[in-house]
């Protein structure tokens, strides 16, 4: 991979949703934080300050799950954007006379300048139009032997989608997505080192297409540059629904879509010759009611 930047991301529309995104945590988002947790039984050292980088969309239910396993550590939530910011702000407010009893949570819109032991990302870097420039911040967050943990979707998500829109002719359903390969490079591009990648894949059932939809727009947008280019109608939707009832069932006759789950986590260490990654796969699989 010689581009680091995706070529099928429009940087605006990946800027405008990060403005627009809903300032809650998407259902997926909190079981892919879950499982992502305990993959922290690995690390050994506990952190002394972590960093949870845009929680409010990454998953609140696992904020307090790590929160939980390390109770003496400070924590940063990193809010990039207002109206995200306002909501964390508001969910870890805490009366003065409370912060003594243990360790403290601070949000602020960037990270300090001292350095995390931990820094976690969940279901984040898919969305970015120049994801090495966020690993390379992640990078100068972290202090010195700190850990970064991702998670991002990866390129079989709602393959059956994007089938469909090719059977019926229309643009592309969706940006195209990293391969966990690509991530192992980039990560080392940006100075990490260590780097192990796996993945799995988990596969969601809904009982109607308005259920299917409704997930994806909680999920997410279609970034890709030759998408529609403007609004469609009730009769396309029409369409689309009743093609999604059609084409996209299971074996138990509802509707699924699989989603590729590609998980990482590397170190930044001092300056040392760089290391091949590792990879591992799985398969899973979940539903939604």
């Amino acid at each position: 991979m010689t581009d680091f930047l995706p070529p099928t991301i429009d940087p605006v529309a990946a800027r405008r949703w990060q403005h627009t995104a809903p300032a809650a945590t998407p259902w997926l988002h909190d079981e892919v934080g879950q499982r992502m947790q305990a993959r922290l039984d690995w690390i050994a050292q506990k952190p002394r300050i972590w960093y949870h980088w845009e929680a409010v969309r990454g998953g609140l239910q696992t904020h307090a799950l790590i929160a939980q396993r390390y109770p003496d550590a400070a924590c940063v939530v990193v809010e990039p954007f207002a109206h995200t910011r306002a909501v964390a702000q508001q969910h870890w407010r805490q009366p003065w006379w409370q912060r003594w009893r243990g360790a403290t949570t601070q949000v602020l819109e960037s990270a300090p300048p001292e350095g995390a032991d931990l820094l976690w990302a969940n279901m984040l870097l898919h969305t970015q139009a120049d994801p090495l420039a966020l690993l390379r911040q992640w990078h100068s967050a972290l202090a010195l032997e700190g850990c970064l943990m991702f998670s991002c979707l990866g390129p079989d998500t709602v393959r059956e989608l994007r089938a469909l829109y090719r059977q019926l002719g229309w643009p592309e359903a969706g940006h195209s997505l990293t391969d966990m390969h690509d991530w192992g490079d980039m990560l080392l591009q940006a100075g990490f080192a260590d780097p192990v990648m796996d993945m799995e894949t988990i596969t969601l059932s809904f009982a109607s297409p308005q259920r299917l939809l409704q997930e994806l727009r909680e999920l997410g947008r279609n970034l890709h540059p030759a998408r529609f280019a403007g609004l469609r109608g009730r009769g396309w939707l029409a369409q689309l629904h009743a093609a999604l009832q059609e084409h996209v069932r299971l074996l138990d006759g509802q509707l699924g879509l699989r989603f590729e789950i590609v998980y990482g986590h590397a170190f930044k260490a001092a300056p040392r010759g760089a290391r091949q990654w590792k990879k591992s796969r799985a398969d899973l699989t979940g539903h939604r009611e």
